[in-house]
């Protein structure tokens, strides 16, 4: 009587793919993204009475704070409407840190999955950039109400946000790939960059303008890929302009090598996520 064989398992965390190969398995495996990013929003909004809308609840306090101090003890030249100032960046900078944060333990929990069955490694990291644009977008139709109950002006140039969120979420995918991959190997990366988010929104023009930053620092500034390309997002809404030439450049060259270098660490580190997961 001939035996039946067991089963075997695909060892599928520690198979080396070839990054052009993951594309095209993403690709294969829409399906799953699409249903890995719906998810993601349920799990988010899942028994909240106010839905997204409790994604403005925190800009909302520290806007109101931040308003009290800068704009009644601490006058900042040049900002007429402050809470349009901080909430067309602090949105954008709340779904960066976000994002990255997610991304690193969503490879962590999943990892028992990717040792049994075939998915691109990268699509966890991939399908909490998307939510989280999607979350980003569905956080401005607050931030146009608030705009129109202070008065600000809504101009032709909000147009350019979706360029914009492209430039950002590009980058923010390359940095969660970058982070998500080390964080494999060292559990405390995550505690450390959650403290280290603190200290790049203060790195960031986000709650003063650029215009108080001394000289000798201003290079650190300017240094900061986030600094361009939350302008990228902060123009066409408070100042009604579109970016200037060299904020597009710095963006575009920022979002491209974020994730070119997140991309090829995440592939040189995967085959050994099956020893950490």
């Amino acid at each position: 009587m001939q035996s039946t064989p067991f089963p075997v398992l695909v060892n599928a965390a520690d198979e080396k793919l070839s990054a052009i190969k993951e594309i095209r398995e993403l690709a294969q495996h829409r399906n799953l993204l699409w249903n890995l990013v719906r998810r993601d929003l349920t799990v988010r909004y899942k028994r909240s009475v106010i839905g997204f809308f409790w994604t403005m609840l925190n800009p909302l306090l520290l806007m109101i704070i931040l308003t009290v101090v800068f704009s009644t003890l601490f006058r900042f030249e040049g900002i007429e409407n402050y809470p349009t100032y901080f909430l067309s960046s602090y949105l954008v900078f709340g779904f960066f840190s976000q994002t990255t944060n997610q991304s690193m333990a969503s490879l962590a929990w999943n990892g028992a999955l990717m040792k049994r069955v075939r998915v691109p490694k990268s699509i966890f990291a991939v399908s909490t950039t998307l939510s989280g644009l999607v979350n980003l977008a569905l956080a401005y139709i607050p931030l146009f109400i608030i705009m129109i109950a202070t008065g600000a002006p809504i101009c032709a140039t909000v147009l350019y946000l979706p360029i914009a969120f492209l430039l950002i979420g590009m980058f923010t995918l390359g940095v969660s790939l970058l982070l998500s991959a080390v964080a494999v190997y060292f559990e405390d990366v995550q505690h450390m960059y959650q403290v280290a988010t603190v200290g790049l929104m203060y790195m960031t023009p986000i709650i003063y303008p650029i215009g108080i930053v001394p000289i000798k620092w201003l290079w650190v500034i300017r240094a900061n890929p986030l600094t361009h390309l939350f302008k990228l997002a902060r123009d066409p809404v408070y100042g009604c302009t579109l970016p200037g030439q060299h904020v597009i450049v710095a963006s575009m060259a920022a979002a491209i090598i974020a994730l070119v270098v997140g991309w090829v660490v995440f592939h040189r580190l995967a085959r050994g996520f099956y020893l950490h997961l």
